[in-house]
């Protein structure tokens, strides 16, 4: 039974931190994007070290005071608030945003869990090197809710997912222990791997407080292209087509369904688009490449030969870095745009590439079996990553279709498992999802996540109902 923050408890921290580390309960701790959840805080807490870290962790284990950790706040599953349960301190890593340590021979950067990503990036572009992670909220997005997730965002196709772009780790246990993992080591086999336990593990077996990342060589040349296709079928080929000619030097591929840049131009008309009339598929493709090659070549011939295939049909290939800018504000744009719109309810998914263009086909004839909806279906498909989210006609508001949510949620997710899919390909599962992770995911795994959820946080102090809901199997 886990207890309230209480005047003594907060005096207790109090009396061992400074006064710095204590901060105003705002809503900005008490909220997720969506506004689906609203949280609650008896007290919030931004520690300034390691140190300071510990030390809240093991008062809150010695007292059985839940901790929720708070990085930018950005998360869309609810992981970084609790909506109900004792009173929780909620762990703000908002003054730990040191860059400690840049190895540019070695291709590595160490950087606090409260450092944002574009500060991230931007370190790295001073040292001429990259760090590719990169996502629509990468100006707010922390490290260490990144890493809490294991987030993806539009460059996994080349470089991976947070998990994979991480050598180290630093991190508290729940017993206000220091694991002190932040090595730079490309190989290291001492053992179980606690790193990629803990990343993707949202903040559940213990809080992230510094990561040594890898870096990579900056492309020397890129080069951009929105290209128009049929179908969900056609842009899988042009991917396999883009990979044989052009091979690793693809960094992204991105499918986008019109009906993005129709939402785009309903509630975000400063957005400049391509197309005066959007098609039903576009493709955006971007290129990182050696300075012996030439992007804008091969854009050209990928466009000539898939158009001669039959997979493309129109196309634009980004003529300056502005014009290239302009395509990625327009990709970038659409989760704010489906924002503004309203959704009935929103999907983080995954699936075998061979079988989105089958899923996408199937998915709207199950849901026109339960009634008229808009659908705006995009994504990484690179990786096999779509945000598939489903919306009201027009005319009608999000309020008076939301009684639909489960029977639309549930219609999506019992198909991505059929499809041998996952209903959480990025996002991670948060609060949002912990019911669904027990409905679809392999009872073992639950039984192995629980077992190791009591092995290290044996109070249950650490995020309470994220990932597991109490009564998971």
């Amino acid at each position: 039974m886990l207890n309230p923050v209480t005047q003594t408890f907060a005096d207790h921290l109090r009396a061992r931190l400074p006064t710095a580390a204590f901060r105003d309960i705002t809503p900005n701790y008490l909220q997720e994007p969506r506004g689906i959840l609203h949280g609650q805080a008896g007290l919030v807490v931004a520690p300034g070290d390691t140190a300071e870290t510990a030390s809240v962790i093991a008062a809150a284990a010695d007292a059985r005071v839940p901790v929720v950790p708070y990085a930018g706040g950005t998360g869309l599953v609810g992981g970084q608030i609790m909506p109900d349960g004792s009173l929780p301190l909620v762990l703000s890593m908002e003054r730990m945003t040191a860059i400690r340590a840049l190895h540019p021979t070695e291709n590595v950067i160490v950087a606090e869990a409260g450092a944002v990503l574009a500060t991230v990036q931007q370190a790295a572009e001073d040292a001429d090197r990259l760090f590719p992670l990169s996502l629509a909220s990468e100006g707010s997005a922390r490290i260490g809710g990144l890493l809490g997730t294991n987030a993806g965002g539009v460059n996994v196709l080349r470089y991976g997912n947070m998990r994979d772009l991480t050598l180290g780790l630093e991190a508290v246990l729940p017993d206000g222990s220091v694991w002190h993992g932040l090595r730079r080591l490309r190989k290291d086999n001492t053992g179980y791997d606690l790193r990629n336990l803990l990343i993707g593990a949202e903040g559940t077996l213990g809080v992230v407080t510094a990561a040594a990342l890898r870096l990579l060589p900056r492309p020397a040349r890129t080069g951009t292209a929105l290209l128009v296709v049929p179908d969900p079928r056609a842009a899988l080929n042009l991917l396999n087509a883009s990979l044989h000619q052009i091979g690793d030097g693809v960094s992204a591929f991105e499918l986008i369904a019109g009906q993005s840049l129709h939402f785009l131009a309903e509630t975000m008309p400063q957005i400049r688009l391509p197309f005066a009339q959007p098609p039903d598929w576009l493709v955006l493709i971007d290129l990182g490449l050696a300075a012996d090659q030439d992007p804008q070549r091969k854009l050209e011939t990928l466009f000539a030969e898939t158009h001669d295939a039959g997979l493309v049909s129109d196309g634009l290939i980004a003529q300056s870095q502005t014009q290239r800018q302009e395509f990625w504000t327009m990709r970038e744009s659409i989760p704010e745009a489906n924002r503004r719109i309203g959704s009935i309810s929103s999907h983080d998914i995954s699936l075998p590439l061979s079988l989105i263009p089958d899923f996408i086909r199937l998915c709207a004839e199950t849901l026109a079996r339960l009634g008229d909806y808009r659908t705006n279906c995009f994504g990484h498909l690179g990786d096999g990553n779509l945000h598939y989210n489903v919306y009201p006609l027009p005319g009608q508001t999000r309020a008076e279709r939301l009684p639909e949510k489960p029977a639309v949620i549930r219609a999506v997710h019992d198909l991505v498992t059929a499809m041998e899919g996952s209903i959480s390909a990025e996002h991670g599962i948060g609060r949002i999802k912990a019911a669904d992770l027990v409905r679809y995911g392999d009872p073992a795994k639950l039984a192995a996540m629980r077992a190791i959820k009591a092995a290290l946080d044996p109070v249950g102090i650490m995020n309470p109902g994220a990932v597991l809901t109490p009564d998971a199997p």
